[in-house]
């Protein structure tokens, strides 16, 4: 066939639903999987199949492959979008929460992966993974679910990409900074919660939450982004990560010694 086609997950989100309607427009046969919602049927069009999938579900994964493969032989691609935001005091945080961000944001990752692969095997198809800025930078406080989420995606993504490299297929990472998604408006009223119920962290809490606006107003548009993975779909060597909308104050922060890190974020809590 010479239509392309590719599974995006977490399609009915900011940025996946930018990336489905961008690939269709493309001329991609897109088959675009989240959860049950009103957003993802919405998503419905002449190349695009809403597809109803629970990532961290082994069986709901499994039927997703089933029902793409019941209309297409081979699929050329496979873009990760699904995943959560995880907020919090490590010590504080619920463990059922913390585990739910694993769930999600990796292994959910690697069973849609593992899964799809005999779809892609056969026409030496690419797939792209969504880490994150926090993936490859040092950890902040507070975002230590999220960043712990990122961090495993970074190391999944090189040893995946070494392993099917030896059969000309294709991993690429993306490492995008902040988006204007309902992910980055969330997380307003996140820390709010989280500085009412902490018994140890509830003013340095309000004063991440003050920070949260300074994020916002960063945020890039979903468009850059959905551009940025047809790119990367298109190049015939992709390189192994993409950055896009980085913060550079976060990014010259991870440059710097973590000790160095260290004595500049205790004396910034401690001046607030």
């Amino acid at each position: 066939m010479s239509e392309r086609s590719v599974v995006i997950t977490g399609a009915a989100g900011g940025l996946g639903s930018a990336t489905v309607r961008r690939l269709a427009g493309a001329g991609w046969r897109v088959f675009a999987a989240d959860l049950e919602s009103p957003a993802l049927h919405a998503l419905a069009a002449d190349r695009v199949t809403p597809l109803c999938c629970d990532v961290t579900d082994e069986a709901s994964v499994d039927a997703l492959r089933e029902q793409v493969a019941a209309e297409r032989s081979t699929l050329d691609a496979v873009v990760n979008f699904a995943g959560i935001l995880g907020v919090g005091p490590l010590v504080e945080i619920e463990p059922a929460d913390f585990r739910r961000v694993l769930d999600v944001n990796v292994v959910g990752t690697f069973l849609v992966n593992r899964a799809l692969f005999p779809l892609l095997h056969p026409a030496r198809g690419r797939i792209v993974l969504m880490s994150s800025e926090t993936g490859w930078q040092t950890a902040m406080p507070f975002n230590g679910p999220y960043a712990t989420s990122k961090h495993a995606i970074e190391a999944y993504g090189d040893a995946l990409r070494r392993e099917l490299m030896m059969l000309d297929i294709s991993v690429v990472k993306i490492q995008p900074g902040a988006f204007r998604t309902g992910m980055v408006a969330s997380i307003m009223g996140r820390f709010g919660r989280l500085a009412e119920e902490s018994t140890n962290f509830q003013r340095v809490l309000q004063l991440a939450q003050k920070r949260v606006p300074q994020e916002e107003r960063r945020a890039g548009d979903p468009a850059d982004l959905a551009a940025l993975i047809e790119r990367v779909l298109a190049e015939r060597r992709p390189r192994p990560a993409y950055r896009i909308h980085t913060n550079p104050q976060a990014a010259a922060l991870s440059a710097l010694p973590a000790r160095v890190v260290d004595r500049l974020l205790l004396a910034a809590f401690r001046r607030a």
